[in-house]
């Protein structure tokens, strides 16, 4: 489950420009001297206005080879960074953090009209504060905990007090711990053994290679759905199985690689940490919300950072990378990083052109689906009823797969967090606002049998599958082929850039803990290049945090040792066959009596 589901404040902020960055053309107005000259509300360079008045009207493509082979003659004179990062989310602003603590010349070009990326809180009279993006952090997710507590941040506990409830075939059944309790022995067997192959499998994925494991290629070819209708021999594992990979990934068995779903729960500690509440993925939230981790950072960075900056154009074919914005705002820099999800990078133009295999790899890793919904009422009914408020839902009808207590932690602002996943999340975004509020509400009140979950006293949702600077959530997934053929180049610079965002990371990738491992281990790579660090300290290993200490995730004997369905049926079967043999040969006097 994520993210964390792994964005920031609705306030927005207007952030002066950055002192020696470029100065602003209007209407042929000149620019300090000494800065670089940018063109606004098409205005141009008195040169390329004369050249314009002589020569024909070029075509478009013309255009945009003439824009790229002659920005350096036209407006890249002046101030030049260090680095400039891409992306103002949790990654590209740890990565902004840590060089310019390094004292590095650094420029934050965020796209949007905030900082945070896919975390975002946001904020009203109605919620107080609300993450409608990432939010969940807990154990071994050492990053993250070390630099919101450097910043001033604290976490509390997601409620799971009273007990947690299971929704299958119309009827609801509380429980207690991180999955729901299976009843029927030969559901059992098959459960217990899903969650030890898949565990044991990604024991042997390298966390931080995957493409290199003994079973890549084979692995990769197969969709978690065959991987899950290999293991599975019950219906019921099948379908929680199913339900286990929309959670993780906001994506569908069908359309992830098994490697690659492998490798992601490998990387998060293994199927009881990622989708546990305590001593899980999901145990703690931050006061406040998520989106201040950004804030905080943009506030320490000043008018390192700049909104409303969306990058057009990344050319490093000379000695200085020349970078343009969507406004045709002009920046020289020495490095850059990227800290942007891997498809999103499409948007950009590159010169020169990128590598065949990087230009394959962002066409192929899509977005998953989420609507991220929040119901608000006049008091936490459930916890009455001793209901936790988490909710897991196994029905193809239901708009919501998974729900979280998100009641503040002083009981104040009672609310319930849940998840519309892949397929329903595009499906249901067709529908009105009003239809999802309803749909959601009827379905709590089956799933916690109380009419109170019929009467909201707000609603808040956000839809990632709309925002053009995302383009989804949780993370990008690896369709079946991807990882093993390209995979190997997500954190390969090019050139003089370099590549930083959750996608990137080799623990926790997925959420704020990757989001920062990856921005940290860029920025490292650039000060290696600068000379300014060796490079076997590039990549360092997180002391575990003393606040959120993680406790070992065990197993029983029995969860060890039991038959899957398949080997309680040799066990079974090998006697039986023996003893029917026996009968058969006595019975057409093969064997002699004594």
């Amino acid at each position: 489950m994520p993210t964390n589901f792994t964005q920031m404040s609705v306030q927005k902020s207007t952030q002066p420009s950055v002192p020696s960055t470029p100065g602003t053309s209007v209407e042929g107005s000149a620019p300090p001297p000494g800065s670089p000259r940018v063109s606004i509300q098409g205005s141009a360079p008195p040169s390329v206005l004369g050249s314009a008045l002589l020569s024909p009207v070029p075509t478009p493509g013309e255009t945009v080879n003439r824009s790229m082979a002659n920005r350096e003659k036209s407006s890249v004179e002046g101030h030049m960074f260090d680095v400039v990062v891409i992306g103002g989310g949790i990654s590209g602003l740890s990565a902004a953090k840590l060089l310019a603590e390094q004292e590095a010349n650094v420029l934050v070009l965020e796209a949007r009209d905030r900082v945070g990326g896919r975390t975002y809180t946001v904020r009203n009279e109605h919620v107080d504060y609300v993450d409608v993006g990432g939010a969940y952090v807990g154990p071994t997710q050492n990053r993250i905990l070390r630099l919101s507590k450097e910043l001033g941040l604290e976490t509390y506990k997601i409620n799971v007090n009273e007990r947690l409830l299971q929704y299958v075939k119309g009827r609801t059944y509380p429980f207690r711990g991180a999955f729901p309790p299976v009843w029927n022995p030969i559901a059992y067997l098959d459960y217990n053994n899903l969650w030890r192959t898949m565990d044991n499998m990604g024991k042997e994925i390298p966390a931080d290679a995957p493409w290199d494991a003994p079973h890549a290629e084979e692995w990769d070819r197969m969709t978690m759905k065959d991987l899950i209708d290999k293991i599975c021999w019950t219906n019921t594992a099948k379908q929680f199985a199913s339900l286990f990979v929309n959670i993780n990934v906001t994506s569908e068995p069908h359309e992830v690689s098994a490697l690659w779903f492998l490798w992601y729960v490998k990387q998060c500690g293994g199927t009881t940490r990622i989708f546990s509440i305590t001593n899980g993925g999901q145990e703690r939230k931050f006061v406040g919300g998520s989106g201040q981790v950004s804030e905080r950072i943009m506030n320490l960075l000043g008018d390192k950072v700049k909104l409303k900056h969306p990058v057009t154009c990344v050319d490093q074919s000379g000695e200085n990378i020349i970078i343009e914005t969507l406004n045709h705002e002009i920046y020289k820099c020495r490095y850059v990083i990227s800290a942007i999800p891997p498809t999103l990078t499409a948007k950009i133009h590159f010169r020169p052109e990128l590598p065949t295999e990087r230009n394959q790899l962002i066409q192929r890793v899509p977005m998953g689906a989420i609507i991220k919904c929040m119901m608000y009422y006049k008091e936490a009914f459930w916890r009455k009823k001793d209901y936790c408020g988490c909710m897991i839902i196994e029905d193809e009808e239901a708009p919501i797969s998974i729900t979280l207590d998100d009641t503040k932690p002083d009981g104040s602002l009672p609310a319930i967090m849940g998840f519309i996943l892949a397929r329903k999340a595009v499906q249901l975004s067709k529908l009105h606002e009003d239809i999802r509020k309803r749909k959601i509400c009827e379905l709590y009140s089956k799933v916690l049998e109380s009419e109170e979950a019929l009467h909201p006293v707000h609603y808040e949702e956000k839809n990632w599958c709309e925002e053009q600077y995302s383009g989804g959530c949780y993370t990008a997934y690896f369709p079946p082929g991807i990882m093993t053929q390209y995979g190997r180049v997500i954190r390969q610079p090019v050139g003089r850039i370099y590549f930083a965002g959750t996608e990137t990371a080799t623990h926790w990738s997925g959420y704020m803990e990757g989001a920062v491992e990856a921005g940290e281990r860029a920025a490292r790579q650039v000060l290696n290049a600068l000379g300014r660090l060796p490079k076997q300290d590039i990549c360092i290993q997180e002391p575990e945090s003393e606040d959120v200490p993680a406790f070992e995730i065990t197993h029983t004997f029995w969860e060890r040792n039991l038959p899957s369905v398949s080997g309680l049926l040799k066990i079974v079967g090998f006697p039986t066959s023996v003893t029917a043999l026996c009968f058969l040969a006595y019975k057409f006097r093969l064997l002699t009596r004594s």
